[in-house]
């Protein structure tokens, strides 16, 4: 995800404009004209031409059942999404629903913008999978309904493994110590022409895992910084090791992937064997290899799966303006593309694995082998999943690019562990409203 500090700027700017109105509040639906009059809701996402003709599909098979409802559809790519959401909001003229992102959540639910879910009418979370709403949930309200399940794990290429004559390992018992001495040996027996994995450090959810392998949490359910500067540091000191027995690439190869596109990415060109990816992001994965990939568990401090820390995230979410004048309808369209097989039908897994279970069995028959191999990882680990992790609290969204930064410093020598986890922790920090 991308760094988006003008759109920050902006949403800040929203307060003063909610507070000023704040007898229209989060009324709960309470706004909502429910006379059977013509409504016209307004509903934004970011996402692929692909994603965008499905969910005007859907869109369309909603108004066709629902003929005093218009829904007027505002897309665009992620890279001018969050800019321009923030300027409606602001502006007072946020749409209806809005496909929200765990990082910016929690920034725009305590700055009023959202509408409380468990207080919106017509909306069913009966069927949910256990444990994929907690994600969306704070301060005692729902602001995000899952709209796919996600999970952290590692993406192997079976045909990079067969190139070096290594066994893919057991993902049930595997270690770090396993993990860093199967890339390192891929390297070797390689020459070089493939590199084991790609680093840890490449986004917040790897040291987020790390800190709940070690009862910690990257973040607390109060919205604070929850990992502890040694824990930080070890997590620094494990990318070094990778580095030192050669099971990552170099430095300078990091920080390029770190700012590459998905289909020039390191791994999605053949140059590694594994690397770390959301479960989601399989498909995209596999398209651009080319080659049918395999999700892993994330390895364990002790070779246990049920303690290498991992959990349901909400791929993304479903929220739904305080603002809105039409809280009800929304709540009723929202519930639509949640729990109506006819949507899951259209939608498939191109937003996650379905969270309703009932929808999930309904689509799981006619996904794509990617996407049909993402849901049957979601299925095997949940068993072994611990609970949500909490969204990040505002300013929290920023923490990618800061890691990334870091573990650079680190993999560059420009910082030793213990350094760059105290740095990396206070400007973390600092950045927290």
């Amino acid at each position: 995800m991308r760094h988006i500090p003008r759109a920050l700027t902006a949403l800040a700017l929203a307060t003063t404009l909610l507070a000023a109105s704040a007898c229209g509040g989060d009324s709960g639906g309470a706004a909502s004209s429910s006379d059977g009059g013509k409504v016209t809701l307004r509903f934004t996402w970011w996402g692929s031409d692909t994603r965008t003709k499905l969910t005007q599909q859907v869109i369309d098979a909603y108004q066709k059942d629902h003929p005093n409802v218009t829904i007027k559809g505002e897309y665009g790519e992620w890279s001018g999404y969050w800019d321009k959401l923030a300027t409606t909001v602001a502006a007072n003229d946020a749409p209806d629903i809005i496909q929200m992102d765990e990082k910016y959540l929690r920034e725009y639910a305590d700055r009023g913008a959202l509408l409380d879910l468990k207080k919106a009418q017509g909306l069913d979370t009966s069927k949910f999978e256990p444990d994929t709403l907690g994600a969306g949930e704070f301060d005692n309200g729902l602001y995000g309904l899952n709209a796919g399940i996600n999970s952290f794990a590692v993406v192997v290429n079976p045909a990079a493994f067969k190139t070096a004559g290594v066994p893919i390992p057991d993902d049930k018992t595997w270690t770090w110590d396993d993990f860093a001495k199967t890339a390192a040996e891929i390297t070797s027996k390689t020459g070089g022409k493939i590199t084991g994995t790609g680093t840890l450090g490449g986004n917040e959810a790897g040291l987020n895992l790390w800190a709940r392998q070690n009862g910690e949490s990257l973040w607390t359910k109060d919205g604070k910084l929850g990992v502890s500067p040694e824990k930080t540091t070890d997590f620094f000191k494990y990318i070094l090791k990778l580095r030192d027995e050669k099971a990552i690439p170099s430095a300078e190869a990091i920080s390029q992937d770190m700012n590459a596109s998905l289909d020039q990415s390191a791994f999605a060109t053949g140059k590694l064997a594994m690397t770390f990816i959301w479960s989601n992001q399989l498909v995209a994965f596999s398209k651009a290899t080319g080659q049918q990939l395999k999700l892993l568990r994330v390895p364990s401090t002790d070779g246990k799966a049920a303690d290498n820390g991992s959990y349901y995230k909400g791929s993304m979410f479903w929220s739904i303006s305080s603002r809105s004048k039409h809280q009800k309808e929304a709540a009723e369209f929202v519930n639509y593309l949640a729990n109506s097989p006819a949507a899951g039908n259209v939608l498939l897994a191109e937003r996650g694995v379905p969270p309703n279970t009932e929808v999930r069995a309904e689509v799981t028959p006619k996904l794509q082998p990617a996407d049909a191999a993402t849901a049957k990882f979601i299925q095997d680990i949940k068993a072994d999943l611990g609970e949500p992790s909490p969204a990040p609290p505002v300013g929290g969204g920023q923490v990618e690019k800061i890691i990334q930064r870091y573990t650079t410093d680190v993999l560059f020598g420009r910082q030793a562990p213990d350094a760059a986890a105290k740095a990396f922790l206070d400007e973390v920090k600092g950045g927290l409203k």
